[in-house]
């Protein structure tokens, strides 16, 4: 049985509660890059299948917005902060004040570079809770941003994990800012630990072999 599988709601419990106060992090530092009250919360943190990873997402042909980076340090991996098209535009209008739009080519470098700052701040957010809970040394590399297919998007950091496992950890993210938005914006964090790390990042969680 895989570590992925031996987990249970207790350590689910625990990636919420890392996820919750990654994003409680972000909010404040997105705030103060914004000058204006950004709330962030993370209503359910699991374990996923590829396929079902797939589906939130709403198909390996879905077109989605993705920041991609690099985990470094004690347990390298593979992290993706993934929206919808439509979240996407939300989110960069209301933290730019524009009208940006990645529904068309080609996409404004402005929002591209808003996206990506974001992404920094998120992950670095997040990943500094996993490695205060985990005594981990953890460290985002520089995010890359990207436009197109979700499978096309996943197909390096699946082919990583598929040697360990077909499943993944979901984090689900809403970034709420109350003075631009009528309704939170959704997005997820995939973390896909590379094989060698799975053992690492789960014991420090307390799953024994």
């Amino acid at each position: 049985m895989s570590f992925m599988e031996r987990m249970n709601s207790f350590h689910l419990d625990i990636l919420k509660e890392i996820g919750n106060i990654g994003a409680g992090n972000a909010a404040t530092a997105l705030s103060l890059l914004v000058n204006r009250k950004i709330d962030m919360s993370v209503p359910s943190a699991r374990i996923v299948t590829f396929k079902e990873m797939m589906e939130l997402a709403g198909g390996a042909d879905e077109p989605v917005c993705a920041v991609f980076l690099r985990i470094e340090g004690d347990a390298p991996g593979s992290m993706y902060f993934i929206l919808s098209i439509d979240q996407a535009d939300l989110f960069v209008q209301s933290l730019t004040s524009s009208d940006y739009s990645f529904h068309q080519t080609p996409y404004d470098e402005m929002a591209m570079s808003a996206l990506q700052e974001m992404g920094n701040i998120l992950a670095g957010s997040y990943l500094s809770a996993l490695s205060d809970f985990t005594n981990l040394s953890l460290m985002p590399s520089v995010p890359a941003v990207n436009v197109d297919m979700f499978g096309a998007l996943m197909s390096f950091g699946l082919y990583e994990v598929s040697k360990e496992s077909d499943q993944c950890i979901v984090i689900e993210t809403l970034i709420t800012d109350s003075s631009k938005m009528d309704k939170a914006v959704k997005g997820y964090f995939f973390l896909l630990p590379d094989p060698d790390s799975f053992e690492i990042i789960f014991q420090s969680l307390g799953v024994q072999e």
